[in-house]
């Protein structure tokens, strides 16, 4: 990680593109108890550069907005920096913001409301399958898109710690609802994603992760499986269920709207308290990413898995997995 120090300092908007748009921590200092003193900003740029011409003028986009952990913020731009020695993360302009990505309805309180009615995630018998997979008293597992914690709850009671991974605020109040209403104290809530969460402590037994992983572009499962085999012991199992399409592209046609045609004829965008609307599954195909069983067994041995168990389902559209970390 490239690291840029700062001191109390004042410059112009115009010089901010020469700063590494990569990940920098930026630390803020003052000189001893008085005000800050002018200083200057230095950095590790490598041969990173921001294309951007110099002759543009400076607007608010080309400003950094450094928050602080008690909520203050100081703006860089011939303005003084309020609070000193804080971390800020900046991530390059390349990095995918998973809550873009997440579906409109994960984002939607209403729909998070009538989400357990809609869906159920069988929690019971996953957590059968992970406890014959070694699931025990002292297991650690992250869970990857908890939604509203059915799995979550349920695994929970059964393990040393769970680690509930989502990017969606009103899904992770609802978690954390639930969670204090079952007297858990064993589940760490992060709002975070596949490529944002960063995994601490002891590696895990277990990754789960159930209909979310289809919220990332192929590229973006790529790096996420390779993540996710990185926070996995020697030997862990990611268990990997999803919207997969186990077809070959010229079947596409008759097997999508095979599956649309399975739901509630209603109006776009009308809530329906249970099941999925035709509109909902025809969102689905046409804005979200879910991809070929045969890319996405290609990534998961890519990134170094062992495929134990690949189950379709007969409509082709769904696959689950077991994947153990070689």
């Amino acid at each position: 990680m490239q690291r840029a120090n700062l001191t109390y300092s004042t410059f112009s908007a115009h010089e901010l593109p020469n700063l590494n748009p990569g990940m920098a921590q930026v630390h803020l200092a003052t000189l001893g108890d008085g005000p800050p003193a002018n200083a200057r900003i230095s950095t590790w740029c490598g041969r990173y550069r921001n294309p951007r011409p110099r002759h543009r003028r400076p607007t608010d986009q080309n400003l950094i907005l450094l928050r602080s952990a008690c909520g203050q913020a100081g703006r860089i731009a011939g303005t003084r920096l309020l609070r000193p020695w804080h971390t800020v993360e900046m991530k390059p302009g390349w990095m995918l913001d998973e809550r873009v990505t997440a579906g409109r309805e994960n984002l939607d309180a209403d729909h998070v409301a009538r989400y357990d009615v809609k869906e159920d995630a069988n929690a019971a018998d996953e957590v059968a399958l992970l406890t014959e997979l070694g699931l025990n008293a002292d297991s650690i597992e992250v869970e990857f898109g908890v939604g509203t914690g059915q799995f979550t709850l349920a695994v929970a009671a059964l393990c040393a710690r769970v680690v509930a991974v989502d990017v969606s605020p009103p899904m992770l109040a609802r978690l954390r609802s639930n969670i204090a209403s079952a007297g858990l104290d064993n589940v760490d809530v992060v709002e975070s994603g596949f490529v944002s969460y960063e995994h601490s402590g002891t590696l895990a037994d277990f990754v789960y992760s159930r209909y979310a992983m289809h919220h990332l572009p192929d590229f973006w499962k790529g790096v996420a499986l390779a993540r996710i085999h990185s926070m996995l012991k020697p030997g862990g199992v990611l268990r990997l269920w999803d919207v997969v399409y186990n077809f070959d592209p010229c079947d596409a046609t008759e097997r999508i709207e095979a599956w649309c045609s399975t739901g509630q004829d209603s109006a776009a965008f009308e809530p329906l308290e249970d099941g999925w609307g035709r509109w909902e599954l025809e969102e689905h195909v046409r804005d979200e990413h879910s991809t070929y069983t045969w890319v996405l067994e290609a990534m998961c041995s890519r990134v170094g898995f062992t495929i134990e168990r690949a189950e379709y389902s007969a409509d082709a559209m769904f696959a689950k997995y077991i994947l153990r970390r070689n």
